[in-house]
């Protein structure tokens, strides 16, 4: 899916403060095609370590190709490919001899809709340890998962009932114990909240603060309240002025900063007309 990196203008971090503390995800002269079609040029991005980023931005201008880039997952879209550099702790992870796999037990992946196994509560927390080989206490694996998911106490007593069962928020927690029971060091989450009520959001929300001590996080969101409440970090996307012949336009970087400046005080003029309702 890789090719070698080029070059062409940036989309780049530079607004990022240095202050950041160790990186964990990064992105170097970034583009991704889906066929013939640009969908990001040239992205620069460093992610810090245990920290909540926010992606953000209209729709189609490539916050969700992005996070996927970090643990992979377009490779399983025909005729993606990416060309330039994908950081997981310093280690290049577009390269062909990457195992996939292990990629994503270390960057797990929490999707837009609940999409629990049709399978008991506690075989949908066990799936992933088990097929990874797990040897150890899986009661207590479980248990642990589902208690970090903020879901015990709710499913204790239905463990052996299909998670299928469980409103849309438990189902979405169900599949957050679920990535933690493989014991990632991050966890990308694609519009987590956009399916749910506000009750089921706000505990959602409650759970990234909490798991934000043990875990890098990078939430999709065009939920902008969403983003300023829970991201310590903040990276707008949009979609470049200039169009190709066929129309397409690709998605940049606007700007990346820390969350609080980003939305009171924007140094692109594109991010402040997102953010004001302007444009989006």
């Amino acid at each position: 899916m890789t090719t070698p990196a080029g070059d062409g203008d940036r989309s780049t971090s530079g607004d990022a403060p240095a202050e950041l503390g160790p990186i964990v995800l990064a992105a170097h002269g970034l583009s991704v095609w889906y066929g013939g079609a640009l969908a990001l040029r040239n992205v620069d991005i460093e992610i810090p370590r245990r920290k909540i980023t926010a992606l953000i931005g209209p729709s189609g201008c490539g916050k969700s190709t992005l996070l996927r880039c970090f643990n992979r997952m377009n490779d399983l879209i025909p005729g993606a490919r990416m060309q330039g550099q994908v950081l997981v702790d310093g280690v290049d992870v577009t390269a062909a001899d990457v195992d996939v796999a292990s990629l994503r037990r270390r960057v797990g992946m929490v999707f837009q809709k609940p999409n629990p196994f049709p399978k008991s509560v506690y075989q949908n927390v066990a799936w992933g340890a088990r097929v990874n080989g797990f040897r150890g206490d899986m009661d207590e694996l479980v248990e642990r998962s589902l208690r970090r998911a903020a879901l015990w106490d709710e499913v204790r007593n239905k463990l052996h009932r299909s998670g299928l069962d469980l409103s849309g928020g438990q189902q979405q927690r169900l599949c957050i114990a679920r990535t933690l029971a493989v014991e990632p060091e991050v966890i990308l989450m694609d519009e987590p909240c956009s399916a749910l009520d506000p009750i089921s959001t706000a505990r959602v929300e409650d759970l990234m603060d909490d798991l934000q001590s043990d875990y890098t996080i990078v939430i999709v969101t065009h939920n902008l309240q969403q983003a300023r409440r829970v991201s310590d970090m903040a990276a707008c996307l949009m979609l470049d002025d200039a169009a190709t012949k066929d129309g397409h336009r690709t998605g940049v970087i606007a700007e990346f900063s820390d969350t609080e400046r980003l939305f009171t005080n924007p140094r692109d003029s594109r991010t402040e007309a997102y953010i004001t309702g302007r444009i989006g």
